[in-house]
């Protein structure tokens, strides 16, 4: 829902509104995805990055692997596919992020867990009171030309050296964005997954009832009261200090929001329907990595020269349609999948590069 926003408009994100969609339904989805889905839904992956750390090290000591070894090649994995994932297909990859942050966490993975949620905590205050402060001293940061968006649309609907070529172009302005902004969050989410995982908090999730409803609470008040900043400073004032003073807030809530949106699932996981949301969502969970490249690569066809060179051409609510829709057929897909084999494409390379083993191909018999 996030992404596919920038795949499939070079406008989105520059602070410049596309002159082709400006109408009131148009508006009302740039609003629904930025309040409810920007800068929330990578946290929920980096906490799980984190929160897997403690599994690895797990799997590692009941093989008798040295553990080291094996998450420095998961990093060194994670890297390459994203370096090519960001020239080829989306320069916004968080990939390369994980594989760099992931040294850090690798150098932390000893830290006691109530040190590591200080550290985290901290980390979000920091970053939050740098952008206040940020927003006190600068008038704003001047947006891209309408110009220069016309010319990355034309450029994305060439050829692959053309593509190629104007995903090298946004590489700057993406890694400041990463450095500045997703990876303080980021690491602070991985801590935050350490400390979950010391305590296994979500190998049963009935013992946290209340913590559950707590987030639920102050994420969906704080929360989304900070998206709703975010929203409207991102939306209606781009470019301008007030944006750079709701970024710092957003640091802040959006964290919130995605506890909120991570605690509801655990409970509708222990719910009266809990085995149908598992069975509908699970699947697609274990083929994570193979989905994100997967969506990328669809809508690499559908929007550049790759394929369709549809950019610039569909309005917000055909692009939101169109991410619901793949997302329904790979739940569908990888439940299909995963029928058959042990893991998903990717996550079956990743995890033999890793182990330096050949991992089963085949699903075990129920």
């Amino acid at each position: 829902m996030v992404n596919i926003g920038y795949l499939a408009s070079a406008y989105h994100g520059t602070g410049v509104e596309d002159p082709a969609f400006g109408g009131p339904l148009d508006e009302l989805v740039r609003w629904l995805v930025a309040v409810f889905f920007e800068a929330k839904f990578f946290l929920l992956f980096s906490f799980l990055f984190g929160y897997s750390l403690t599994l690895q090290l797990a799997s590692a000591e009941r093989s008798g692997a040295r553990f080291a070894p094996r998450f420095l090649r998961r990093l060194a994995g994670l890297f390459v596919i994203g370096v090519v994932h960001a020239v080829v297909l989306f320069p916004g990859d968080i990939l390369t992020t994980y594989g760099v942050l992931g040294l850090i966490l690798l150098a932390l993975h000893r830290i006691r867990p109530r040190t590591a949620v200080f550290a985290a905590v901290t980390l979000l205050a920091i970053t939050a009171a740098g952008y206040l402060l940020l927003a006190l001293t600068i008038d704003g940061v001047a947006p891209v030309s309408t110009a220069g968006a016309m010319e990355a649309t034309e450029a994305l609907r060439g050829g692959p050296a053309s593509i190629i070529g104007a995903h090298l172009a946004q590489l700057p302005d993406v890694v400041f964005l990463l450095v500045f902004f997703q990876a303080p969050s980021a690491l602070a989410a991985f801590l935050l997954g350490l400390a979950a995982g010391r305590h296994r908090a979500l190998a049963d999730t009935a013992r946290h009832r209340r913590v559950l409803r707590w987030l639920q609470i102050l994420g969906f008040t704080v929360g989304l009261l900070g998206g709703v900043v975010y929203a409207y400073a991102s939306l209606g004032h781009p470019g301008s200090a007030y944006e750079v003073f709701a970024l710092g807030v957003d640091v802040i809530s959006a964290p919130l929001l995605a506890a909120a949106y991570a605690a509801t699932v655990l409970r509708l996981a222990r719910g009266r329907y809990g085995r149908a949301v598992v069975a509908a969502l699970a699947p697609a969970g274990r083929m994570t990595l193979t989905n994100y490249l997967g969506q990328s690569l669809v809508c690499a066809l559908i929007f550049t020269g790759y394929g369709a060179a549809l950019v610039g051409r569909i309005s917000p609510a055909g692009v939101a349609a169109i991410a619901l829709a793949l997302f329904a057929l790979q739940a569908a897909g990888s439940r299909c999948w995963l029928r058959r084999h042990a893991y998903g494409p990717v996550e079956w390379l990743l995890r033999a590069w890793t182990t330096l083993s050949v991992p089963r191909w085949r699903a075990r018999a129920e």
